[in-house]
This record gives C-alpha cells, sequence and structure tokens, in this order.
C-alpha cells in the first residue's frame, strides 16, 4: 500500500485555487476511482491517463487505485488534472521518484498517446504556484501566457515521458517562453484619421487623460465610431501589473489569451443585442462579461439606446467600483471590470435631429421617449456628453488631424501628474480625495452652485464635474483648478442641459 502526493490548481473565475491530488494504491480487484467533486471530464481521465501511461511504456498498476482531489468541496472540471493524476499514479507505483513533485505544480489534459495538451486560463495557475513557491509545468501552447509571469516560474513540456525524465534529473524542461513585444503587434488605429471635430478630438483627449466616461451624440455617419476606435491609440502602454491583470481575465475568456495582445489596452465592441450575462458575465460556473474582458481598456456601447433596459442598468455598479460580482445558488465570483466606457447614440429614432438640413421630423414625444431607454442614472455616472456634428464638405477634405503619438505623449503627463498626487487617475478619486485635491476659488464655488441649481444636478455629478475639471487642469500642469477648467467640464455635461435643442425633463 503507498501513497503519492502531488499539486495542480483548479480555475476560479481569475483565481487559481490550489488543489492536492492525492493518489492511493491497495490491494484488491483492479480499479480507478475518482473522489473529490469531480465533474464528467474528470471522471473522464482515468481513460485517458490508463491509455496515456501504457502508451508511453508505463506499467499501469494492478491494483485498486484510489484519486482524491482535495479540497473536497472544491467543485473540479475540465481536464486540467490529467498530468497530475497520471504522476501521482506513477509516483505511488514507484515508477517516478516522488521527491522532486514537491518542488512543482501540473496543470495538462493528456491525450491517450501520453502528448501534453492544453488548457485554457493557464496564467492565474502560473501566479499562484509562483507566490507558493512552486514552478508549475505545462504544455508547450501554453508557453505564451505561462511566459508572461517569467521563464523561471514556469516549464513546458510536450508529452508525458518528458516530465518523467526531468523528475528523474535525466533531462530539463525549458521554461515557458515569453510573448512578442507589443512592436509586433497589429497597429493601433490612427486619430489623425478624424478630420475636423476638433470638440469631440478635445473631448477623447480629456477623457484618455483621466480615464473618464465619454458619450457621443450625433446624426449617422458624423465619425462617432471612428473617434471611438481611436480611444486606444491615445491611451498610454498598459503597466506590467495592469497586463498581468488584463491578462488573466483575457485568459479564461471564450478566445483565450494571445501573445499579440500583451500590453494592449483591451477594446471591446459587444453588439445591442448582446445579453445581461454576455455584457457582465455569467454562466454556470461564472464567466468574465464583456466588461471584464475590457479591464483596464476601453468598452464601446454603439446605438446605445437599442441595448435592452436591463443589460444597461447592469453597468451601473461595474462602473463606480471597477468589480463585477456574479452570484450563483452554489457560489459567488468576483471578476475586475475597472474600464473606461465610451458610448455612442442618435440624437433621436431617425437620427437627424438638430442636422441643418431639417430632415427630422420627430416629435418631442418621440424623442423622450428614445432617450428614455437610457436611464438617468446611468447618464449621471457618464462624465462627458459630446454632440458630434455632421462635417461639411470642406472639412473631410481638410488637412489630417493630429497624429495619436502627439496626443498620447499628452495623455501620458496628465496622467502621471495624477498619480504622483493621489497614485490613481482622476475619475476613481473618492470624494475625501476630491476635497483634497478639488479645491474651488469662491467666485468658483458659486459658479458651480448656480449651475447645480439650474440643471438640478445630483450630489455623484457634482463630484463628476470636479473629477473633470481637475482632468483639465493636469493637462495644462495647472496647480489649481481654473474658472476655465470648470466651465470646460460644466460645458461637457451636455445631457443635463438639452440635446440639439430637446430638453432633458
Amino acid at each position: 500500500m503507498s501513497l503519492a502526493v502531488i499539486y495542480s490548481r483548479a480555475q476560479l473565475g481569475v483565481d487559481a485555487p490550489l488543489v492536492t491530488v492525492e493518489a492511493h494504491l491497495a490491494n484488491g480487484l483492479p480499479a480507478l476511482s475518482i473522489v473529490g467533486l469531480p465533474e464528467t471530464a474528470v471522471r473522464e481521465s482515468k481513460d485517458r491517463v490508463r491509455s496515456a501511461l501504457l502508451y508511453s511504456g508505463f506499467e499501469f498498476p494492478a491494483k485498486r487505485i484510489t484519486i482524491n482531489l482535495a479540497p473536497a468541496d472544491l467543485p473540479k472540471q475540465g481536464g486540467r488534472y490529467d498530468l497530475a493524476i497520471a504522476l501521482g499514479i506513477l509516483a505511488a507505483s514507484g515508477q517516478v521518484p516522488g521527491e522532486p513533485l514537491a518542488a512543482y505544480e501540473f496543470v495538462a489534459e493528456l491525450a491517450l498517446s501520453g502528448a501534453i495538451r492544453p488548457v485554457k486560463g493557464i496564467l492565474p495557475s502560473v501566479l499562484a504556484a509562483a507566490a507558493d513557491g512552486r514552478r508549475l509545468i505545462c504544455a508547450h501552447a501554453n508557453g505564451d501566457e505561462a511566459g508572461l509571469v517569467s521563464p523561471h516560474n514556469s516549464l513546458t513540456a510536450g508529452h508525458l515521458v518528458e516530465v518523467c525524465r526531468q523528475l528523474h534529473d535525466e533531462q530539463t524542461l525549458p521554461g515557458a517562453e515569453s510573448p512578442e513585444p507589443a512592436g509586433h503587434s497589429l497597429p493601433l488605429a490612427d486619430l489623425r484619421d478624424v478630420r475636423g471635430q476638433q470638440q469631440a478630438r478635445r473631448a477623447l483627449e480629456v477623457a484618455a487623460a483621466g480615464s473618464h466616461h465619454l458619450l457621443l451624440i450625433g446624426p449617422p455617419g458624423t465619425g462617432k465610431t471612428l473617434l471611438a476606435s481611436r480611444l486606444p491609440g491615445i491611451l498610454p502602454e498598459l503597466s506590467d501589473r495592469e497586463a498581468l491583470e488584463t491578462a488573466a481575465v483575457t485568459a479564461i475568456g471564450p478566445q483565450g489569451f494571445g501573445a499579440r495582445q500583451w500590453k494592449r489596452k483591451p477594446f471591446r465592441t459587444p453588439h445591442h443585442s448582446a445579453s445581461a450575462a454576455a455584457l457582465v458575465g455569467g454562466g454556470n460556473p461564472p464567466r468574465p462579461g464583456e466588461i471584464s474582458l475590457a479591464h483596464q481598456g476601453v468598452l464601446f456601447l454603439d446605438e446605445l439606446p437599442e441595448f435592452k433596459r436591463h443589460v444597461l442598468e447592469a453597468l451601473r455598479e461595474p462602473l463606480e467600483t471597477g468589480r463585477v460580482s456574479i452570484s450563483r445558488a452554489a457560489q459567488q465570483m468576483e471578476f475586475p471590470a475597472r474600464f473606461q466606457l465610451v458610448a455612442a447614440m442618435n440624437p433621436c429614432p431617425c437620427g437627424w435631429l438638430g442636422d441643418p438640413s431639417g430632415r427630422c421630423r420627430c416629435t418631442s414625444e418621440q424623442v423622450q421617449r428614445y432617450r428614455a431607454r437610457v436611464s438617468g442614472p446611468l447618464l449621471d455616472r457618464i462624465d462627458l456628453h459630446i454632440e458630434v456634428q455632421r462635417l461639411a464638405y470642406d472639412a473631410m477634405n481638410g488637412p489630417q488631424g493630429e497624429p495619436s503619438d502627439s496626443v498620447r505623449k499628452r495623455v501620458a503627463r496628465a496622467r502621471q501628474i495624477q498619480l504622483q498626487r493621489s497614485n490613481m487617475l482622476n475619475s476613481q478619486l473618492t470624494p475625501q480625495q476630491i476635497d483634497a485635491v478639488c479645491a474651488l476659488k469662491k467666485t468658483d464655488r458659486l459658479l458651480l452652485q448656480r449651475t447645480m441649481e439650474k440643471l438640478q444636478l445630483s450630489a455623484r455629478a457634482y463630484h463628476r464635474i470636479l473629477r473633470l475639471a481637475r482632468t483639465i487642469a493636469d493637462m495644462e500642469a495647472a496647480a489649481d483648478i481654473m474658472t476655465r477648467h470648470l466651465s470646460e467640464a460644466i460645458n461637457y455635461r451636455k445631457l443635463d442641459r438639452t440635446v440639439t435643442g430637446i430638453a432633458d425633463n
């Protein structure tokens, strides 16, 4: 009778809790049983493991084999425990040494031939293993993702035999390779493609400088989508910590992680027919939605009023907290969702309200009904409301705008000022921090007071105006908020006043 202990990792959202794989061999009728709350794919691993061991030239013990996956109350899913189970059987039967196993963790699926196959979401497992002082062994195909942490924290293998040779000290497995630098990824769309639209370009730069949420309002074909798609190009590159956070979420998403995404700001554009589960996350087990896949990047919602009302309402809490909790009967899971929202909408159902052509025939009631599809509390959380007007022929054929590289440098300087002052961007300032860094002169306090009374603004809108004014001041490297900074911030609250002449009642 013998026992072997192997370490592996489960996948629980962006976390990777430790799973201890215990392999016990005893006399009795030959059988292999797996306990510890395994689902179907885990139970089926006994057939994959048996075939992999025999095909690789090892002996499959003719004993009563029990595999325990601890902790017993944690659901186990997928084929990620195959390699650990196989090595547990080999160690318990004395075919590989047991002592070196304590220094490693194993997360990989096995083919019937013994080849090692990749699993989804390996990055959280590598991070957790490194924190516990162990090295993780995974498939070659997971190398790009695992190498994001450090080549010293993970090893890759292509076959079960290679892992056994590593344990016998007969072969050295290669370390996981880091992905290609961001410079080899696909180029970002350049802001120089946007001609005219000076106010919208300015608003886009202000939004980027403080990570503020932005709503673009205008007729069809005025460049709203063009402007939104240029925002990632003027945002600074992700730091190593931010890039790892983003990659960890992307790795457990439906498309997985790709090396060309490393250090690139995510830009997610869900269709307006998306469900609430697709947007904020859900399923069983819970999976990240679009707002989490846009973590540290941009979420663009085109045709905002066309989204279902309950879907948009699900954004309200994540916009404030930067996280989203998915609750199910069996478990609750939390995903990061610190995204920058950019939305676009038409001013009316036909789209031409306020256009000089006068083609709009929508009544005030129709416009109000159309705008009511987006609730006031959600609009209250969006810092900038900008009108994007149709361009004249001369403007469309004018010179190109300022390139993204130049704008990005100004945005980076403004963000550096914010981080040095508060260790966070202005959009994330707490009310206490706002009182400390957004102080106004007496005349400016009176201006803001009159604005609040006239427009009936909420306390949330008050704080967002101050944050926005602080960002505009930081773009000029001004120590204090001036009247011009506050006036510009107030002017960006377009939907708190009117939309092309239609009052917001």
